[in-house]
């Protein structure tokens, strides 16, 4: 009887000693957390939660990776602090703001520095690229995946159309608070005015500003066109953001883990850039549809040129040296 008593007591420990290591932490899936600033029915959002559920997938559910969209955990600054803080894991940015640290890899939001969209394709994929995104990683520890198409950016008002750079002059102009969108605006002799995204709508609605510059995409999520009537197709800047790591996750990762990460983010980007570049095709006729006035004949020849004239004058602005641009401009 005692020998039956001491098994049960074992089978029981045991038992015991099983469930608490089914339920120990050390088991349970990371949760990890993903921020952005764009809405729930953005391709960034959406291939977010794509990318989250195969990573998941790919990694026996090791990741719970929660997504948290429309700036709900801090506008882009925020979230780029947080990533260097520790308390955000992984962030879609525009490249813009890594300039704020380390220059070069903002190169790709400055105006007309691309020749069209298959010349921004064959630089996303290109050496130059990884080669700003591993500089980057270097200064930050932070690990960059990819670049993703953003749209082209184009020039909204509300009381005229712009056609050409003289219709720029003295136009008060949100912007990102970001030095590469400043660019543009400067070229132009318009007035840049930097306003929070989230606030951009109201900023429209109220007349602090007089016009915004944003993707067509863009235009439509944040329903800026029910308060500015032209949409210029100006086309100034290929936009793209970078979704990057956090060294405190990347570092910790296996290089099994590092390549199932790796393997997703580009797969999603690829979602991502064709899924805005279908959207862009249909959205003239849409936004034509809701009412506005959409220009076509925009002289973006004389964009660039002031944007070129611009670049020379104030050389010791941009980031790139004559060898780093050639290399961009070689990119087939």
């Amino acid at each position: 009887m005692k020998q039956l008593v001491k098994k049960s007591l074992v089978i029981v420990g045991m038992a015991m000693v099983c469930g608490l290591m089914i339920i120990s932490p050390s088991h349970a899936a990371k949760t990890l957390k993903w921020a952005h600033s764009y809405e729930v029915d953005n391709p960034y959002h959406t291939m977010a939660l794509w990318a989250s559920e195969e990573i998941a997938k790919r990694t026996d559910n090791k990741f719970d990776i929660k997504v948290y969209p429309a700036s709900s955990l801090g506008k882009e600054v925020d979230i780029n602090e947080g990533l260097t803080l520790g308390t955000i894991d992984i962030v879609h940015t525009s490249a813009a703001f890594t300039g704020r640290t380390y220059p070069l890899l903002a190169m790709s939001t400055y105006p007309y520095v691309f020749r069209n969209l298959a010349h921004f394709y064959a630089f996303a994929k290109s050496d130059l690229f990884r080669e700003f995104a591993d500089k980057y990683e270097e200064i930050t520890g932070s690990h960059v995946f990819c670049t993703s198409y953003y749209g082209a950016r184009n020039v909204t008002t509300t009381k005229l159309p712009v056609r050409t750079p003289e219709d720029m002059k003295n136009l008060k102009i949100r912007i990102p608070n970001a030095p590469a969108y400043g660019m543009f605006p400067r070229a132009v002799n318009a007035n840049p005015t930097p306003i929070a995204f989230a606030e951009v709508y109201l900023a429209l609605q109220q007349g602090v500003v007089d016009a915004q510059e944003n993707p067509l995409t863009i235009i439509k999520f944040k329903k800026f066109y029910e308060v500015q009537k032209y949409i210029s197709l100006t086309q100034h800047m290929l936009d793209n953001l970078v979704t990057i790591a956090g060294g405190h996750l990347w570092n910790n990762l296996s290089n099994d883990e590092k390549k199932i990460f790796t393997d997703v983010m580009l797969e999603m980007s690829d979602k991502i850039s064709k899924s805005i570049e279908t959207a862009e095709a249909e959205l003239v006729a849409w936004f034509e549809e809701q009412g506005n006035i959409v220009i076509k004949d925009v002289d973006k020849a004389a964009m660039a040129k002031k944007v070129a004239e611009f670049y020379k004058k104030n050389q010791k602005e941009m980031p790139w040296d004559e060898a780093i641009w050639n290399r961009l401009q070689a990119i087939q």
